[in-house]
This record gives C-alpha cells, sequence and structure tokens, in this order.
C-alpha cells in the first residue's frame, strides 16, 4: 500500500539511529518524504524508514506552519532536487552519532555532498546515510553567529563526483571519519582500494574499514 494516502494526515515515523518523528506528512517522493512537526519541515529519504502509521486525529498536533518548505509547487519531488534547493541555506542535517550538523551545503555530487560547518569546516557527508536534515528560519544562523562568520570556504582539493576517488585524494592526510564517533575512525589514510580504507593510527596500526560503512570524513 502506498504511503502516499497519508499525505496531509499526522503520522509517526521511525528511522535509522533510533529515531522517532511526529508530524503532517506533507509530501512523498520516489526516494524522500516530507514531514512538518509543527516548528520545521524535516526530510527523510525513505531509505532510512523503517516504520511509518497514521496517528489518531485525537493526537494531532494542531499544525501551523511558521516556515516555507524547499519545495515549489510544481518541482519534482526528488532527494537530490532537494539537496539542490537546500544548496547555500543553513540546514540542520543528521549523519550519524549522538549530534546533527549545522551549515549548509556547498555541493552535491553522485554518491555524497560538500558540507560548511563553522564546528568542522569542510566536510563530506555520504547521502546514503543521511537520516534527515531541516532548513532553519530565515532569521536564524548556527549557534547565533553573525553572517560574516559563513564565507563560502570550499576545500582546496578539487571535488570529484565519486566518494570513493575524492577520498584516494586525501591518501597520506590525517582525517576523521564520522565526526570521530570511534577512537579507530581518525588516522592517515595509508591506501584506498577495492572500497576499503586502511588507516594508520596514533598508536601506528594499520585498521581497515569499509567504505560503504563509513559516513562523513573531514580534514581536521
Amino acid at each position: 500500500m502506498n504511503i502516499t494516502k497519508y499525505i496531509n494526515k499526522t503520522v509517526k515515523v521511525e528511522i535509522s539511529g533510533n529515531t522517532t518523528f511526529c508530524g503532517e506528512l506533507k509530501a512523498v517522493g520516489q526516494d524522500i518524504m516530507i514531514l512538518y512537526d509543527r516548528t520545521n519541515y524535516l526530510y527523510i529519504p525513505l531509505l532510512h524508514m523503517h516504520r511509518l502509521h497514521e496517528i489518531n486525529e485525537d493526537n494531532s498536533f494542531g499544525l501551523q506552519e511558521t516556515i516555507h518548505p524547499l519545495t515549489e509547487d510544481n518541482m519534482r519531488i526528488s532527494y537530490r532536487n532537494i539537496l539542490q534547493q537546500a544548496k547555500g541555506k543553513f540546514i540542520e542535517i543528521y549523519v550519524t552519532g549522538e549530534q546533527s550538523l549545522h551549515g549548509y551545503i556547498t555541493n552535491v555530487l553522485n554518491d555524497y555532498l560538500a558540507f560548511y560547518s563553522p564546528v568542522y569546516k569542510n566536510i563530506l557527508l555520504s547521502l546514503n546515510h543521511v537520516k534527515w536534515f531541516t532548513p532553519y528560519r530565515h532569521e536564524l544562523t548556527p549557534y547565533r553567529l553573525n553572517n560574516e562568520c559563513f564565507p563560502v570556504k570550499p576545500s582546496n582539493i578539487t571535488l570529484v563526483r565519486n566518494f570513493e576517488e575524492q577520498l584516494k585524494k586525501y591518501e597520506k592526510q590525517l582525517v576523521v571519519f564520522d565526526l570521530g564517533d570511534h577512537p579507530d575512525k581518525m588516522g592517515v589514510i595509508n591506501e584506498l582500494a577495492n572500497n576499503i580504507v586502511e588507516l594508520i593510527t596514533a598508536n601506528g596500526e594499520s585498521v581497515y574499514w569499509k567504505l560503504n560503512h563509513l559516513k562523513s570524513v573531514h580534514v581536521p
């Protein structure tokens, strides 16, 4: 049964990362849904939806929209199109760990995006691991920093279309995977081949990670 039948109804959605959202289902595209939770529009790739069900009207939020969505009425709703609409806008985005990232998308590539964060600076995020994202209200900036604190600072390495090929540019450099959620995800990339990363950790040991399971990378 297609979940589009729940559009304009209040639903509960469970997604990867043991996360649950409740709100009004606004739209469903081929690979993404849009949920409004009374405060924010949440863009959730369908890849990470585990369960969705309708909430009885007695539990409805009585939603009153205070912000505008990233989509336009005549826009084909897709994950990639919405990411393109979000470029340059302040957003909150969740990929891994106990914290989300705050900043803006600078580029959308084949299987990853480039993101600028005032905390982590330039960071690359795998499109397959983005769980959800939401735009800021127009009057807000991350951490209430002044707009001049957010110049576009693209990486000095030219971005290529593929995540694996991009990481090969970081060979012999110190990197942090997945925001350092594990001690063995910080080190120097010694080699990347066949979707496996050899990382030299602080104590000089080699640790091997399957690239498909790595969600983000940044150069400290």
